[in-house]
């Protein structure tokens, strides 16, 4: 995996360097410096929106367990932090949020909590995604004479970009309908698939697996009849993370232009950027297709490549504020990506 992390930031890096210089270096400066001390407001609102997350989290927590918020924050920051800097993405971020909870909540319902939560948020970027790419379609036609002429100077076919935000949208909905069907018939998919794993390969630790997948997906399925007073307030508080996702961009593009953005445009924005998040999670903090997709989506607005690449750039800023206190986090506690994947292995064979 570190070839792997070598290559994808090393072409992030290329990626990124090309952007500024096709957009202007100067005009790039000018930009970040019209932001100014806004950029701390950014920083704010993104350490707000890592809360939101936290909160979800704990509100998750099966009674009689219970997880303070700022045990929960510092969690899923220094989680984010070491799942921005190596391709593995989710596969450490996750158990790192469980290992540094350890001490206020035992790992299994600390871990079964976050699944849970992940479910949620999940969806909630699939409807983020499906209501951005509406909102593209609809905020002027993609077959307009002006929409046509910026498509065409970012070497975009308008039919081809209708096409996959169709296909983007019912997308959404077949994922909507499939976790309603799997709630309605709860599907043994995860254990089911171990199952048939184990038909080629057997080992104790296997079957350990399958156990807790078993109850892992009992608890899923049960989670909103058992704590129905628990799932609004949850699905608010997974709303309010991709709100402030929105304000940001809107707060950053309004110190840019000097006027507030139409707030379609905001929604609009912060939708690529979820997109990317979710779709190269692999590259190590998304380093390069960020900015390109913003800068792609910018240029589609009618913005233009330079404030597409400015806002890029500040946002990229809030992430490295952020990714230097989860890793001054991390130090502290010790932990390691390598160290976390030892731990949850030694967990799941019963020796820690």
């Amino acid at each position: 995996m570190t070839l792997t992390g070598l290559i994808t930031t090393a072409g992030g890096i290329a990626l990124f360097a090309w952007l500024v210089w096709d957009a202007g270096p100067r005009e790039i400066a000018s930009g970040v410096r019209q932001v100014g001390w806004g950029l701390a407001a950014v920083i704010v609102i993104a350490g707000i929106r890592f809360a939101a997350r936290a909160a979800a989290w704990a509100r998750c927590i099966e009674p009689p367990h219970t997880l303070r918020l700022a045990e929960a924050f510092k969690a899923v920051v220094s989680g984010d932090a070491l799942g921005n800097a190596t391709p593995l993405g989710p596969l450490v971020s996750e158990p790192a949020k469980v290992a540094l909870v350890r001490n206020q909540v035992p790992m299994g319902p600390a871990f079964t909590a976050l699944a849970i939560e992940n479910l949620f948020y999940t969806l909630s970027v699939a409807a983020m995604i499906a209501a951005g790419t509406i909102a593209l379609l609809l905020r002027g036609s993609l077959d307009s004479f002006f929409v046509g002429e910026r498509l065409a100077a970012a070497g975009i076919d308008p039919a081809s970009l209708r096409l996959a935000a169709e296909i983007a949208i019912a997308a959404v909905l077949v994922t909507y309908v499939i976790a309603a069907w799997a709630l309605w018939r709860k599907p043994a998919l995860l254990s089911s698939s171990a199952t048939f794993v184990g038909r080629f390969w057997t080992s104790p630790a296997l079957q350990t697996r399958m156990g807790k997948l078993r109850r892992l997906e009992q608890d899923i399925y049960t989670f909103a009849s058992r704590r129905r007073q628990a799932v609004g307030p949850l699905i608010a508080t997974e709303l309010l993370f991709h709100a402030l996702g929105v304000l940001e961009v809107h707060l950053t593009l309004w110190l840019l232009l000097g006027a507030p953005p139409p707030l379609v445009t905001s929604f609009v924005l912060e939708t690529v950027n979820r997109l990317i998040t979710v779709v190269f999670k692999f590259v190590p903090m998304q380093l390069g297709v960020n900015e390109g997709g913003t800068v792609l989506a910018a240029q589609i607005l009618g913005l233009g490549s330079h404030v597409g690449l400015t806002l890029a750039i500040i946002r990229r800023a809030r992430v490295l504020f952020w990714q230097l206190a989860g890793t001054g986090l991390l130090v502290r506690h010790g932990l390691s990506a390598r160290r976390i994947l030892d731990d949850a292995e030694l967990t799941e064979s019963g020796k820690a």
